[in-house]
């Protein structure tokens, strides 16, 4: 790798697109009306084209989110992403427009939402606007003066309880008797409505930098029924009416009905106060006769609660999800029910918490708490496709470019009313787990050169004190993690310790070989000093800790490489004796385990510690062990779904040896399974596998995708010897060697304490083992 790739000092934005810095030509414009929370607008532009488009995009940004119709025709379900690619900057989204223009006349309608206030994952810019600059075959439509536009009457606010302070949507109130009917559509008359006022051309203040969205637009799944949709009543009797989802999802509510104007419907969904806050709730007041509206600002539930006057007749309940444009391509199946079950709900906990960012909750906060997207983004490495890698290099790259003057670095970001610095996550987040594991299952080396200065600022704060160890920052929230039992001076080393693991991963990579050094001396410097200091000769404990056992610690000790083999057999005994881990801090117990080859151990203890939710007719996981336990315990935490991860990078053992998937390697770690089928999403490509354990044979099914290598290794039983090995039908390996052979693109690896491994080429194949007993 060429030296100095890592040398950015200026504030990094995103893409090598963005970095182009496209020329915009179109002008920030806005309503005659001054900016108001909760704010929602109606842009209008006729524009007349010769011809049928053969290519058309627009670059659209608005503080907060758009709708656009084309024609009538809705093109785009809830557009921009919230504010904050960096403290200052502005998101803005490509459009691509060429299907829905024709010849003739042109109506572009935009509804626009401006929050107007701060949140954990959006930062206001204090004004509405809009800015539309399109290139139609060569044609410009830009936004200036010549735009209808006025603020829709019909939108209102609701009275309390308000979302609680971390959102900084609103609820959404729409009078019906105040609609302006059909205001998207060609032939609405906009004449008495005023032009747009202008505010500038990109960049100025105070959106200033636009910034390309780099994930793509949502999916839109349309309008569906409820799964009870045959048991709603027609005609409402004034009690709650439950519509039943088919899991927790994000969703928009639409009804049609029929009754007297002026009464109030309520929408809420079952999970409104989860995590014991207010969150977002709709009101609805009708209009005469046969109406129909949905509610556009999205709420997550299992049940969408209407409350409809007595004797309104009900002609349709429906509901819209929308999510993260992306498909569940990686799969896991294996003989055991209970498993399969969790990681069903682990994937649905995924799901519902990737939006603008990955969120710790979709309901509470829908913020980017780095610990949590820690643990989310290695689920989605084996359980999405490769297009929800976007989703974590934005958040990679938001974490660098908000770093403060003082080097620290803090979430969730993007903010605007939250500045505290949880020290623990922060390493997390830029050490190995977090940016180096991003860049081993990416090879995403622009990325890795891009937010490196930042890691090395960071870490530069943190200092090494006479004892040799790290000398705790409280930051401005000390947190180890929920619950109680926390070894804090351990667990800050570990967590330090892993984050110059990732530093040093990075300088090698990058070749910044000045850094190495500084780095391993810090690395030696725990090494030689954490035994000494915590082990007490049958477990760890800091010296003045006067806690109950820490498994946390335990399982930081492990994975750092600080605790030795020697040493396993004592740790696995505390961990069959304490359970003081988090959901969050479970990932790691369960990575332990599996690293000291106790994988029987590791499943044992997540069918333990999860039975409880997942035998839960919740389709999601939860934040603590208990609905409504620590941090508000909500219902729908995607921290909780590590052991989505274990199962396919131990359990089946498929993961990355170098970065992007060049090399990977097929390691199981089966424990009490029997069959395991998976499909991993690699970026090379579907990696395919699925493996047997039987008494006297073990088989590996694998379709290898191309540009890569697999080592796959025959995993050793303490019970059984391997006889011989066969690969697609002919013997490769026998009485302990391995054997001539005809098979192209196979070779002999090495033969390990706990494999006998063979390197493949891309393509199918077929291992089978037999296995003697040993007496």
């Amino acid at each position: 790798m060429t030296k100095g790739l890592s040398l950015l000092t200026t504030t990094i934005l995103t893409t090598s697109s963005v970095m182009a810095e496209e020329a915009w030509h179109a002008s920030w414009i806005g309503t005659p009306e001054a900016s108001t929370p909760n704010q929602w607008s109606c842009y209008r532009k006729v524009v007349q084209l010769e011809k049928a488009q053969g290519q058309a995009f627009a670059r659209i940004a608005v503080d907060s989110k758009y709708w656009l119709w084309i024609n009538g025709e809705l093109v785009v379900f809830e557009g921009q992403l919230k504010r904050g690619p960096t403290p200052d900057d502005t998101y803005y989204d490509r459009v691509d427009l060429t299907k829905h223009l024709r010849k003739g006349d042109n109506t572009i309608a935009l509804l626009v939402w401006y929050f107007g206030k701060h949140g954990f994952s959006h930062k206001s810019s204090g004004k509405a606007g809009l800015v539309f600059d399109a290139d139609l075959d060569g044609k410009p439509l830009l936004s200036d003066s010549s735009w209808k536009a006025v603020t829709h009457p019909a939108y209102e606010n609701t009275g309390e309880p308000h979302p609680n302070f971390r959102l900084p949507e609103s609820n959404v109130r729409f009078d019906a008797q105040r609609d302006m009917a059909g205001w998207q559509n060609p032939d609405f008359d906009d004449s008495t409505w005023p032009t747009t006022t202008e505010q500038g051309k990109p960049p100025c203040s105070p959106w200033n930098q636009l910034v390309e969205r780099p994930i793509p637009l949502w999916k839109d799944f349309g309008l569906k029924d409820y799964e009870n949709a045959a048991e709603l009543p027609t005609v409402s009797d004034g009690k709650v009416i439950k519509a039943t989802l088919p899991y927790n999802a994000q969703v928009t509510p639409y009804l049609k009905i029929e009754g007297p104007a002026g009464q109030l419907i309520d929408l809420r969904m079952d999970n409104y106060s989860g995590g014991k806050a207010p969150n977002v709730r709709a009101e609805y007041v009708t209009r005469e006769g046969i109406q129909e509206y949905e509610s556009l600002g999205w709420m997550n539930g299992h049940e969408m609660h209407y409350t409809i006057p007595a004797g309104f007749k009900i002609l349709e309940l429906k509901y819209r999800e929308t999510g993260y444009d992306t498909e569940f391509t990686g799969t896991f199946e294996c003989d055991d029910d209970f498993l399969n079950r969790y990681r069903q709900k682990a994937l649905r906990t995924l799901y519902i918490t990737m939006r603008d960012t990955y969120y710790d909750c979709p309901d509470r906060e829908r913020a980017q708490w780095w610990g949590d997207m820690v643990n989310e983004m290695g689920e989605a490495f084996y359980a999405l496709d490769p297009r929800s890698n976007g989703l974590a290099k934005k958040g990679i790259l938001e974490l660098a470019n908000w770093q403060r003057p003082n080097h620290t670095l803090y979430s969730p970001i993007p903010d605007g009313n939250w500045n505290r610095e949880l020290p623990m996550q922060m390493l997390n987040s830029v050490g190995y787990f977090g940016f180096w594991t991003y860049y081993q299952y990416t090879g995403d080396i622009e990325t890795l050169c891009a937010v490196y200065p930042a890691v090395k600022r960071y870490l530069s704060i943190w200092q090494l004190g006479d004892d040799g160890l790290v000398v705790p920052r409280k930051g401005d929230w000390t947190w180890g993690d929920w619950g109680n039992n926390k070894d804090m001076t351990i667990l800050y080393n570990g967590w330090y310790y892993l984050a110059l693991k990732g530093q040093l991963n990075m300088v090698k990579a990058l070749g910044e070989d000045a850094d190495v050094a500084d780095i391993e001396a810090k690395m030696s410097s725990i090494e030689n000093n954490f035994n000494k200091t915590f082990w007490t000769g049958k477990e760890y404990r800091s010296p003045g800790y006067k806690g109950q056992t820490d498994d946390r610690a335990h399982a930081l000790a492990v994975l750092s490489g600080l605790a030795k083999p020697e040493q396993y057999d004592a740790i696995r005994e505390v961990f069959k004796t304490q359970e003081h881990s988090s959901p969050y801090m479970e990932k790691y117990v369960g990575e332990a385990l599996y690293m000291m080859r106790f994988e029987n151990d590791a499943i044992a203890r997540t069918k333990k510690r999860f039975k409880t939710m997942t035998d839960h007719h919740y389709t999601t996981l939860w934040e603590d062990w208990r609905i409504g336990g620590s941090g508000g315990g909500t219902i729908n935490h995607a921290w909780c779904g590590g052991a989505l991860t274990l199962l396919s990078q131990y359990g089946a053992g498929v993961a990355p040896v170098t970065p992007g998937y060049e090399t990977y390697h097929v390691l199981p770690q089966m424990g009490p399974l029997k069959h395991i089928r998976t499909t991993v999403p690699s970026v090379k490509g579907d990696i395919e596998a699925e493996l047997r354990n039987d008494a006297d044979t073990f088989t590996i099914n694998l379709v290898s995708p191309e540009q890569t290598t697999a080592i796959v290794g025959i995993p050793k039983r303490p019970d059984s010897s391997i006889a011989r090995i066969e690969v697609n039908g002919e013997t490769v390996w026998a009485d302990g060697k391995p054997e001539d052979h005809d098979v192209s693109g196979i070779c002999f690896n090495e033969e390990t304490a706990h494999y006998v491994t063979f390197s493949v080429q891309p393509g199918q194949w077929g291992f089978r083992a037999s296995l003697s007993r040993t007496e």
